[in-house]
């Protein structure tokens, strides 16, 4: 049942200004009582005043209706007659009524890893340090790295992807063997293009097309759920419950990540090798004369450096995504950048590494 109103809101016109004049006990009851007469009150004023010379009584509700009035008509003028209690409640009303300031745009709310280029490298370093740090705990935090979700990143990171895999494999095995036995047979050498292909695959293109494949999929994949996770404040809420988000996020994922390359290299090498034997087979070689061609080329050390470096990349290319991931900033669009920015950066560093691991096999004669 709806009480007796025990406050009055009346207009009066001093001046040129329109003066609300507030009395008896303005308590939450009678603000919401008034609410709607009120602003219904001061409408088509340009600017009003408040005397509160009357008021009785007044709690927060009733201060907030009163600045809200203010608000709604410039609130230049301050109110006359207030009491001491009644003036320091209008002071709190004005305070929460500001809008909260906007958090300051950087460059890592907008996609970038930092103010400047040196506090990326710092956040860079920062957080492989993290990782480091996550792995030599591991043994102290086993239970925060649950088998379940490590399968899971594997499924979806290589079981997933060997179709993928397999197809590219077998074009790029197909493209590579025809448009090298098109200018080699002038030269009378069509067939070691079986040994060209059998070591651009199992050396280089491999471990690379590989980690180009993961970049592309999973990499943004991990930048994707990890920062979605940050913008809906889930991994605030893992660090509030003391959780390592590094160990329960980052680890699993690298773990998968190094533990699937191995077998999408091998099966795009198999696959790239069918691919060319085809070609060669269209060209009149027999497979088993191929298949000599290629025992002859390729060693089991050449397999195990591209399998080697195909877990390096992968490595990179899983940690590149959760880094991403963890720097999502914020906004509708912060997601979508962190993705990029991981497969961007997933590639590049698999392109960098390659590089120094060509650099380092030629040193070390391999």
């Amino acid at each position: 049942m709806v009480g007796q109103v025990t406050a009055a809101i009346r207009s009066e016109e001093r001046d040129g200004i329109a003066v609300l004049i507030v009395s008896g006990r303005l308590d939450a009851q009678a603000a919401g009582q008034l609410w709607r007469q009120a602003f219904k009150t001061a409408r088509g004023a340009q600017a009003i005043a408040l005397d509160l010379s009357q008021l009785e009584y007044c709690d927060m509700s009733g201060a907030t209706l009163l600045v809200g009035l203010q608000a709604a008509h410039g609130g230049t003028l301050p109110p006359t007659g207030a009491a001491p209690h009644v003036d320091a409640l209008l002071q709190r009303a004005r305070i929460a009524a500001k809008p909260p300031a906007a958090p300051p745009t950087t460059r890592a709310s907008s996609g970038a890893t930092g103010t400047s280029p040196f506090a990326g490298i710092a956040d860079t370093i920062a957080y492989l340090g993290e990782v480091a740090v996550a792995i030599a705990t591991l043994p102290a935090r086993r239970r925060m790295l649950r088998l379940p979700d490590l399968l899971r990143y594997a499924d979806r990171a290589g079981v997933r992807a060997i179709p993928l895999v397999l197809l590219l494999g077998f074009l790029m095995g197909l493209i590579l063997a025809f448009q090298s036995a098109v200018p080699m047979r002038r030269f009378g050498a069509d067939l070691y293009v079986a040994n060209l292909v059998a070591i651009s695959l199992v050396r280089e293109l491999g471990p690379l097309l590989s980690a180009v494949i993961l970049a592309g999929r999973t990499g943004s994949a991990f930048a994707a759920e990890i920062g979605s996770m940050k913008v809906n404040q889930e991994i605030d809420a893992l660090a509030t419950m003391s959780l390592d988000p590094v160990t329960m996020l980052v680890l699993p994922r690298l773990i998968a990540a190094m533990l699937v390359m191995p077998a999408m290299v091998l099966a795009l090498d198999v696959a790239g090798l069918l691919g060319m034997a085809t070609v060669m087979k269209a060209f009149g070689y027999p497979l088993i004369t191929v298949a000599h061609q290629v025992q002859a080329a390729a060693s089991t050390g050449d397999l195990l450096g591209g399998l080697f470096k195909g877990m390096c990349f992968g490595g990179a290319v899983a940690v590149i995504g959760c880094r991403a991931g963890l720097a999502t900033g914020i906004g509708p669009s912060a997601v979508g950048q962190a993705a990029t920015a991981a497969v961007v950066g997933g590639i590049v560093a698999t392109i960098l590494l390659d590089g120094l691991f060509a650099l380092l096999f030629y040193r070390l004669g391999l």
